[in-house]
C-alpha cells in the first residue's frame, strides 16, 4: 500500500509532555453537536489515560481566544459538521496560531462540500455517482428524467447523513427536497445505488483496512451510524485483494485531491458491477462506541488510545519552527 506521505512527514511522540496542553474541541452549535459530544468525551478520556494534559473546549459556550489565554499548546478537533469541520474554526485557529489535528482549511472546507468533492475527484479518475443539482422545483423533474427512481436527496455541505431521504415515488421529491433545503439553500440528488456500503478510514497518510456496512434500515444514516446495535460491520471487508487495494488507493486518491490531510475517512458504494463509487470524504470523523475509524484500526493492531494519540501527533506538523 503506497502511502501519501513519508514516514518522516508525521512526527512520532514518544512522551505526552511533548503535547504540552491540549483543548479537546467538542461540542460546537452543528446539528452533529450531540455526536461531537460523543467523540470529544471518548477523545478526551483516552488521552488522559496516556497522560495528555488534556481539557474539553466546547466553542459554543467559550472564545476561542481563550484558547490562547489559556495556554494551550495545540487542539484536538473533535468538531462535527458546519462550523467545526468545514474549515471554519481551523482558520480561526490559524489566525491565533495555534496547531490542531486533520486536515487545514481548505481540505476540510472541500470534505465538507459534497459538491466540490464529486466534481474535483471526477477530474482525478475516482467514479463517484451522477447527480443533479436542486436549485429550483424545475431541477426536480430533471433529477427524475436523468437518475430515475429509487433516488436520494442530499444538502451539499452536512455530514452524519443528516437531511437524507431515500425517494422512491416522484410525488415524494419536493418534501425531501424541502427537508434537506432547510438546513441549506444548496442540495443535490444521486441515483440510488444498490451495491454494497464500504468505507476507508485514512490515518497518517496510510490506508487502514476496508470496512463493509449493513443495516437493515433504508440506509446507513444518523440513527444506524450512532443508535441501532443492529448495524453490521465487517472489517476486513471480505473483498479480494485485488479489489481490496484498489479501493483504499481511491480512497487515498480522493484524500489527496481534495486537499485533505491527517486522518479521515472515505465512503463509498459498490454498484452492481462491483464499481466502487466514491460518496464523500469525511476530515473529521465520529469517534465513538459505534464509530468506524476506531474499528479499522483495531483491526490493524491501534487501540483507541493510540489512535487518539496518533491523530493527535497530526498536530505536529503545524507546529511553528
Amino acid at each position: 500500500m503506497r502511502l501519501k506521505y513519508s514516514a518522516a512527514t508525521f512526527r512520532r511522540v514518544s512522551a505526552a509532555a511533548e503535547f504540552g496542553r491540549v483543548a479537546v474541541l467538542l461540542g460546537g452549535s452543528s446539528a452533529e453537536r450531540e455526536i461531537s459530544l460523543l467523540t470529544g468525551a471518548a477523545v478526551l478520556a483516552a488521552l488522559r489515560r496516556r497522560g495528555v494534559d488534556a481539557h474539553g473546549f466546547d466553542p459554543a459556550e467559550r472564545e476561542l481566544a481563550e484558547l490562547r489565554n489559556g495556554g494551550f499548546a495545540r487542539c484536538w478537533i473533535a468538531l462535527h459538521g458546519p462550523g467545526g469541520e468545514d474549515g471554519t474554526v481551523q482558520g480561526a485557529l490559524e489566525f491565533l496560531g495555534v496547531p490542531y489535528t486533520g486536515s487545514g482549511v481548505t481540505g476540510s472546507a472541500i470534505g465538507m462540500d459534497k459538491l466540490r468533492t464529486k466534481r474535483l475527484v471526477g477530474a482525478s479518475a475516482v467514479p463517484t455517482p451522477d447527480f443533479v443539482v436542486l436549485r429550483e422545483s424545475a431541477d426536480l423533474e430533471l433529477a427524475l428524467a436523468r437518475l430515475g427512481l429509487p433516488m436520494i436527496i442530499k444538502p451539499a455541505s452536512q455530514g452524519s447523513s443528516v437531511g437524507m431521504t431515500r425517494v422512491e415515488q416522484a410525488g415524494e421529491l419536493p418534501a425531501a427536497w424541502r427537508a434537506a433545503t432547510q438546513l441549506e439553500p444548496v442540495a443535490f440528488a444521486e441515483p440510488w445505488i444498490t451495491g454494497g456500503e464500504y468505507t476507508v478510514a485514512i490515518l497518517q497518510g496510510a490506508a487502514l483496512p476496508s470496512i463493509r456496512i449493513e443495516t437493515p434500515r433504508t440506509f446507513y444514516d444518523y440513527e444506524a451510524k450512532y443508535f441501532r446495535n443492529d448495524t453490521r460491520y465487517f472489517c476486513p471487508a471480505g473483498l479480494a485483494p485485488l479489489a481490496e487495494e484498489e479501493l483504499r488507493e481511491l480512497a487515498l486518491t480522493a484524500f489527496e485531491t481534495c486537499g485533505a490531510e491527517g486522518w479521515g475517512r472515505a465512503d463509498f458504494m459498490m454498484d452492481q458491477g462491483g464499481q466502487p463509487l466514491l460518496l464523500e470524504i469525511n476530515t473529521v470523523p465520529g469517534m465513538t462506541d459505534h464509530s468506524l475509524v476506531p474499528m479499522a484500526a483495531r483491526t490493524a493492531g491501534i487501540d483507541f488510545d493510540e489512535l487518539s494519540w496518533r491523530v493527535l501527533e497530526t498536530s505536529l506538523v503545524r507546529t511553528p519552527c
